[in-house]
């Protein structure tokens, strides 16, 4: 909670004073008067514009300590230039020298014309101090001058917020939320006091969200034209979940913003997150792209982009982007492991291990290393060096991070059993990946498939292949697999039905399908069409196992 206060305040404490003040930026205050001049004498003004001359030259020599004891002094000369107040104030409080600073500020405050600002610092530092009732005295005087003195309300907030008093900073926003009806800064900006006590207190947050939201909409009704107003609008509105019109409002600013690229860019950003939380994965490239625009050398652009071109089966474009982050930042380490993924789905396996070797070079050993070296290997019919990183990857995982242990991952070391011919050690890792997840229809069709065609365990078989059916009747896959299993039953005639809708709903010819139709037809005596089928089986994948059953029917008399 302590920390969440330190946050609003070194953002705000900017805040405090009606300009931006910098007391480490090395730029010159501006000399600027915030009240009327004559209450000091010609000879002590005179002083204090030499001392700030004196001050400037200082800085831009390298000596901060003395610009600052000149600064100070240029102040203190000048008690009724306000903004030099506020910002000397700042130094000495960047400096550490806070008693310096609040004795200035207490100065600058007995004046009779004080602004709000200075009442508003002085409550700021007091509130530092633990001097509680000073600072609530120093802030309600800054309010009294200016009532819609934002730092002032912001201060009050910190100290009740700081005296885990959620009700008493409730009640000063409340407060400050009658005040500034037609001031969209003001109200943008108790608004973001609302989100923050929603923070801090999550009992209050429906609360907080609540009064943010419908200030900020109050705001965005007055159509500020202020590019930096409209742009906390819209990251309130994102904050607080309508992303529809942060988006619009992001879309106006782009159109008015000046040309700073930093402003731009982050602009974007906000739009492209926006659009990636919202699916709208083209919306997001848009927004990408066009910050590259400003900054072409920027890796995690070109990373972001790849993920996008994943996600939407752009393989090529995936891989283009990864490649250019990793030239950008070679030890984007993320970046080969996603590369290497986009490389596995264009079946460009020699070229994935390429990449994991790079990363191995340069990261330690890692799970996503080790899977995805298993999956190389493994579309490469390595299977038994695809065991040896998938084993290598579940013991990585068991020591640093079980979460791993997904049922995709039991599945696919099942799998990899399967193809190598080791049907207990598949089982196995089939039933450890039901045991996650009893109900997936993937896992539950494989295993009765591969008992079907080997026709072992088939009551089993047949209830684990009814079971992923169950979650998906039309899936071509898993109606050839009960065919299959009904057939190893001796029940030809259940089986065609299955098979027959299999091939039906199958997207494009399949091979293995009609071979078990042919099967089947043969089984239920109807050579003439089993033939066909087989047919149809070989001008798809020629197959010297199919050919031989056709020539045999083929050859038996009519």
């Amino acid at each position: 909670m302590k920390g969440l206060v330190i946050v609003i305040s070194s953002l705000l404490l900017a805040g405090c004073a009606s300009v931006k003040h910098e007391p480490s930026s090395g730029k010159e205050p501006s000399r600027s008067r915030a009240s009327k001049p004559g209450s000091r004498s010609l000879q002590e003004v005179v002083k204090s514009h030499a001392l700030y001359a004196s001050a400037a030259l200082l800085e831009a020599k390298g000596e901060p300590a003395a610009a600052l004891e000149a600064y100070a002094g240029a102040a203190l000369g000048d008690l009724d230039d306000e903004t030099l107040v506020l910002n000397v104030s700042a130094r000495l409080l960047g400096a550490k020298q806070i008693d310096r600073a609040v004795d200035l500020l207490q100065k600058a405050s007995a004046r009779p014309d004080a602004g709000a600002p200075i009442y508003a610092r002085l409550g700021f530092i007091y509130g530092q101090q633990g001097k509680r009732e000073l600072a609530i005295q120093a802030n309600r005087r800054a309010i009294q001058k200016s009532p819609t003195s934002l730092a002032a309300y912001q201060n009050l907030f910190i100290q009740h917020a700081q005296a885990k008093n959620p009700e008493e900073a409730l009640k000063v926003l409340a407060e400050a939320q009658k005040k500034g009806a037609d001031d969209p800064g003001f109200l943008v900006g108790i608004s973001e006091y609302y989100a923050a006590l929603g923070l801090q207190f999550p009992a209050r947050r429906q609360q907080g969200n609540t009064n943010a939201l419908m200030l900020l909409k109050r705001a965005d009704r007055l159509q500020s034209k202020d590019p930096e107003i409209l742009l906390k609008l819209a990251d309130g509105f994102n904050l607080l979940g309508d992303s529809t019109r942060a988006a619009e409002l992001y879309l106006e600013l782009l159109k008015t913003l000046p040309d700073i690229p930093q402003v731009r860019e982050r602009v974007h950003a906000k739009l492209a997150e926006i659009y990636i939380r919202n699916s709208d994965r083209k919306g997001a490239t848009e927004q990408l792209l066009a910050i590259l625009k400003e900054d072409s050398t920027n890796p995690q652009i070109y990373y972001y982009l790849g993920g996008l071109a994943f996600e939407d089966k752009h393989l090529d474009e995936a891989v283009d982007y990864f490649r250019k982050a990793l030239i950008l930042n070679p030890n984007f380490e993320h970046a080969y492991y996603d590369m290497a993924s986009a490389l596995l789905g264009l079946n460009r396996t020699s070229d994935a291990r390429t990449a994991l070797e790079q990363a191995g070079q340069k990261f330690p050993q890692s799970f996503i290393r080790e899977y995805l070296l298993a999956v190389a290997f493994r579309q490469e019919k390595a299977y038994q060096e695809a065991l040896e990183h998938f084993t290598a990857a579940e013991v990585i995982a068991r020591a640093t991070d079980p979460k791993r242990l997904t049922e995709s991952f039991f599945f696919q070391i099942g799998a990899t059993h399967e193809r190598k011919g080791d049907l207990v050690e598949a089982e196995k890792y089939f039933e450890k990946s039901l045991e996650l997840a009893p109900d997936n229809p993937e896992t539950l069709n494989y295993l009765g498939y591969m008992w079907a065609e080997h026709g072992t365990n088939l009551a089993k078989a047949r209830e684990y292949i009814e079971k992923a059916l169950k979650r998906e009747p039309e899936n071509a896959a898993y109606l050839d697999s009960m065919a299959w299993v009904l057939f190893q039953l001796k029940q030809p005639q259940e089986a065609l039905v299955h098979v027959q809708k299999s091939v039906k709903l199958s997207e494009e010819p399949d091979a293995v399908l009609l071979d078990h139709l042919g099967d089947i037809l043969s089984a239920l005596g109807r050579g003439d069409e089993a033939c066909d089928a087989w047919r149809k089986s070989l001008q798809v994948e020629p197959s010297a196992e199919v050919k031989k059953k056709l020539d045999t029917q083929e050859k038996k008399p009519r």
